[in-house]
């Protein structure tokens, strides 16, 4: 475990000055949040959340996946999420290269990956839309649960809301 024990030591801090026990698995304000997996991303921070506030959802490029998908309405019907903000950021790995550009760096290291779908983002915004549209129109949630979309950006901490058009 030694490349692990930094991990262990803080969280031993941590368990030491744990004070969240009595929180439930449900989503106190009723939020759900798909993001990215960018380290430099407090979702919880930015939008002025606590532990248990919210689900947060997180992947490479915050993109609506039928994994998800799959996730939001175990939250939705299981979990108290009543409402949900898809928010990709700024300066996003994911819109820098294609999924051909990802197959071929897997490719030099010997691994083939052309059986996977990467959703890389060429266009964030026109990405962003179609997410929306995504969990809108999805069959399997809520008719009218309020979805909205919202680009972070990483160097100002701003939230830039984006209309679906």
């Amino acid at each position: 475990m030694s490349q692990f024990d930094d991990l262990i030591s803080a969280n031993a801090k941590y368990a030491a000055k744990f004070r969240n026990s009595e929180l439930t698995g449900r989503a106190a304000r009723g939020l759900g949040v798909v993001t990215c997996m960018d380290s430099r991303i407090d979702p919880l921070g930015l939008l002025g959340l606590e532990a248990g506030d919210a689900k947060i959802l997180r992947n490479a490029g915050a993109r609506v996946t039928d994994d998800v998908l799959r996730t939001l309405v175990l939250a939705v019907y299981l979990l108290g999420v009543e409402r949900v903000l898809v928010m990709p950021h700024t300066d996003c790995g994911m819109s820098k290269v294609t999924d051909a550009d990802v197959h071929e760096l897997t490719q030099r290291h010997g691994v083939d990956t052309r059986s996977l779908e990467f959703h890389t983002v060429p266009d964030q915004g026109a990405a962003l839309r179609h997410d929306l549209t995504r969990i809108r129109s999805s069959p399997f949630l809520p008719p009218g649960l309020p979805v909205g979309g919202a680009i972070y950006d990483v160097h100002t901490g701003e939230l830039l809301p984006v209309a679906l058009e």
